[in-house]
């Protein structure tokens, strides 16, 4: 797929845009074309990034989930701007997706929660996302503790896990052309909510 993209070839939205390469990303075969690198300013002003799996596009935003206690979660909540990046690397594409982040409503964060396997939901209660722990040993015991809690009944939602909408304001994609000329458009969303479209030097 090296070079080729016109401005002629995309969407005006660049949420379809997205769907569509997200599509054949999934057609090619990738291992986890959901999968996207979340950057975040952290609470100590520093910068961290993290994989996360992008759960759907909600209401023009882009859905991920995680304990809110978490280092990203805690970094949301003082800063709440992430930018996500989504590395195509096998069909020699990119895009990278900015903007304000919010929380989804808790009813969304049950419904998904719900539709884990029960040993994901069971993770959820064991781990205290980011925090220190002597050992694996430990970690685990605190897994066998939950599962005999909620052993035979339903395992509801932790109160600090739940989900995160990134509403973009830039979305750029990038696709890989020869000779290091790759292809290079931003979407960037202008004061009225329209977006503008632009091609970048590579």
């Amino acid at each position: 797929m090296l070079g080729g993209l016109r401005r002629s070839m995309l969407a005006d939205c660049p949420i379809e845009q997205f769907q569509q390469w997200q599509e054949q990303a999934i057609a090619a075969g990738l291992k986890d074309p959901t999968a996207a690198s979340l950057a975040t300013v952290e609470t100590n002003g520093s910068l961290w990034q993290r994989i996360v799996l992008l759960k759907g596009i909600e209401s023009g935003g882009f859905v991920f989930y995680t304990n809110y206690q978490s280092n990203k979660g805690q970094a949301l909540a003082v800063e709440p701007r992430a930018s996500m990046l989504f590395p195509w690397n096998e069909i020699d594409r990119q895009v990278t997706v900015s903007g304000r982040v919010e929380r989804v409503t808790p009813s969304h964060s049950d419904a998904y929660f719900g539709s884990r396997p029960r040993a994901s939901q069971l993770g959820a209660w064991a781990s205290q996302q980011s925090r220190p722990i002597a050992s694996r040993s430990v970690l685990e015991q605190q897994y066998n503790e939950v599962l005999e809690r909620f052993d035979g009944a339903v395992v509801p939602r932790p109160s600090d896990w739940g989900g995160f909408r990134l509403e973009p304001t830039t979305i750029e994609f990038w696709q890989g052309g020869e000779h290091r000329l790759h292809d290079r458009f931003r979407y960037q969303r202008d004061d009225d909510g329209r977006w503008q479209l632009e091609r970048l030097q590579p």
